[in-house]
């Protein structure tokens, strides 16, 4: 108890300091027993009430604008929330709702719920571009995804409009789908670096994060792009704050890759920081009307998103193709591409003896597509190929079915079918040569990985 609590009027009736020399004085006393010093009560006033706490100026600039800005709504934040779990849960039940397949799908969900995987993208399945930002590789892989979402998706669709939200999450996952599929590089595949931004093989791969890092990549730039208008408190949470996040994610995927598709987070990244270069946010107090022109391509995206997930239903129970099995992903790129060649070739050859055999040119057409996919290995090889589709042509046109000929004609097709065989004899032959020479001994060690 201080000096002048104890001498304070409120306190009568009780002893005092003296003033003099410190000693107590009594209650009833006039002066210090001890000095002689006159008993004085101080004057000193009660101790007063603080203040009520008054924030910074720009703590209450932080207030104004979090009130004005965040009151906004975040409809699609939570559809988009929605739609990854409801599709999960599809997954799920097409994977036998067992608690393996709830951590990890097998590969025949995946890849008929849409997962990016280049080789059936380069055979026409475009849809394989947009519909891996809605799936996942398994419930933890979910819950991270939709975890940054929730944490990150309301500020952006509050700052950007909900027509803006849905194109940049939309775009930016797209633009990390694109950038997965140009990843896959072997060749480059190598040392630390390689091993981070390409990819050796053609794993499935999917998921939101794409779209994530564009997210955060977009709120970046924002910080630095307005940051003369924001208060110091989205100062502090945006723009540069933003470097830490971004740096640990790449660390993180650094320390897994191989496991983790960098490609796709840069990817969505640096496509995220271009959307915010080029668009302006709704600042408080801004009318609530979002130009047409938005609209339209809010309007576009979810078309597209829908449009991509019908082709995954129209094609849902299709067979997976030879070179696009579990155990062909354990193979180089390279192999692959060879195998897919190979898997041509063989098409090729059935559909010309069924048509020179059995008169039935129904799986000519099929199997020309299949050749014209598949890649071209050698020179070599694509002249072999293209020899293969001319005499497929050949014999779709001796396969014809013909209502009435002369004997002339009978003879002249007869030695077209006997020249379009040794031809196609001598083709086998050919394509027996090639085959040798580019599929190794299997008796012979491969290369040490």
């Amino acid at each position: 108890m201080s000096e002048g609590q104890l001498n304070n009027a409120n306190y009568a009736g009780r002893p005092t300091v003296c003033r003099n020399c410190g000693a107590l004085v009594g209650p009833e006393e006039a002066s210090c027993s001890m000095c002689g010093a006159p008993k004085v009560l101080s004057a000193v006033a009660p101790l007063e009430e603080p203040a009520p706490y008054a924030p910074p100026a720009h703590d209450r600039e932080t207030i104004r604008f979090a009130r004005a800005v965040l009151s906004r709504p975040y409809i699609f934040t939570i559809v988009i929330l929605a739609a990854n779990v409801f599709v999960f849960l599809l997954m799920w039940s097409s994977s036998g709702l067992n608690s393996t397949t709830m951590w990890q799908p097998p590969f025949q969900v995946l890849y008929a719920y849409g997962a990016k995987l280049n080789f059936s993208i380069d055979a026409g399945q475009w849809w394989r571009f947009v519909t891996p930002v809605f799936i996942h590789i398994g419930l933890a892989h979910l819950l991270v995804n939709m975890y940054g979402l929730w944490m990150i998706g309301p500020y952006v669709e509050r700052l950007y409009g909900s027509a803006k939200f849905v194109v940049l999450w939309v775009g930016t996952g797209v633009a990390g789908v694109v950038a997965s599929y140009l990843s896959v590089r072997p060749a480059m595949a190598v040392g630390p670096i390689g091993r981070f931004l390409f990819s050796a093989g053609d794993g499935p791969s999917a998921g939101a994060s794409g779209a994530l890092f564009g997210l955060i990549g977009l709120l970046f730039v924002f910080g630095i792009k307005f940051r003369r208008e924001l208060p110091e408190g989205f100062k502090r949470a945006f723009g540069t704050g933003l470097l830490p996040v971004i740096v640990l994610n790449l660390f993180i995927g650094y320390l897994g890759r191989g496991f983790i598709d960098n490609a796709a987070h840069i990817g969505g990244l640096l496509a995220g920081a271009l959307f915010g270069l080029v668009i302006g946010y709704k600042r408080p107090g801004e009318r609530a009307g979002v130009a047409v022109f938005w609209h339209i391509l809010q309007i576009a995206a979810l078309v597209l998103v829908a449009v991509s997930f019908l082709m995954v239903w129209k094609h849902f129970h299709d067979s997976i193709p030879a070179p696009v099995s579990e155990a062909a992903f354990s193979l180089p790129a390279d192999r692959r591409e060879l195998v897919a060649y190979i898997n041509a070739l063989e098409a090729g050859e059935t559909a010309f003896v069924k048509a020179y055999n059995d008169y039935d040119a129904s799986g000519i057409d099929g199997a020309v597509e299949m050749l014209d996919r598949a890649p071209k290995i050698t020179d070599e090889a694509g002249a072999l190929r293209d020899e293969l589709k001319s005499l497929l042509a050949r014999v779709k046109g001796a396969a014809a079915p013909v209502k009435q000929q002369t004997r002339q004609q009978a003879q002249a097709r007869s030695k077209e079918r006997e020249k379009l065989r040794s031809d196609f004899e001598a083709w086998q032959q050919k394509q027996l040569k090639l085959s040798e020479s580019l599929i190794p001994n299997p008796a012979q060690p491969g290369p040490s990985k």
